[in-house]
């Protein structure tokens, strides 16, 4: 299976998301499909920057949306240099085998200038099992 991955860049700060469906914590029997991402920033620009808070939209095809608000990522609030990069995984759990996450890192300048950095859309899609039906709309 090929994963995907997705890239935006925001005012200097480049954010790389790989997502991967984690069939050995899933248990679709019972509505439980779990989600790996890993998640790179990089600062291209040419000042330095904190990321301070982070706001998360996470969309289940099969159950509601969610949102998420928080301080750092992963109970970190990195600070990156010119040319510097973070990274870091984390997981979500939807009811349904597809869904997509989308959102926002805040950070700051030295100055104390706060700006948003985009976290592109990513799609969270398990595979089809066998027996299960791939033109089912939840699949999709």
């Amino acid at each position: 299976m090929t994963t995907r991955s997705y890239e935006q860049a925001t005012q200097g700060i480049r954010v790389r998301v790989l997502p991967r469906f984690s069939l050995s914590e899933s248990d679709p029997g019972e509505g439980t499909f779990v989600f790996s991402y890993e998640i790179e920033m990089a600062n291209e620009g040419e000042s330095p920057a904190q990321l301070l808070f982070r706001h998360w939209r996470i969309h289940d095809a099969g159950g509601e949306d969610t949102e998420v608000d928080g301080e750092g990522v992963v109970g970190e609030q990195p600070h990156l240099a010119p040319g510097e990069r973070h990274g870091y995984r984390s997981y979500c759990v939807l009811q349904s085998p597809a869904g997509y996450m989308e959102g926002y890192y805040t950070f700051a300048r030295p100055g104390g200038e706060t700006f948003r950095v985009a976290v592109p859309r990513f799609e969270l899609t398990a595979p089809v099992m066998p027996g299960e039906d791939p033109d089912d709309p939840v699949l999709h």
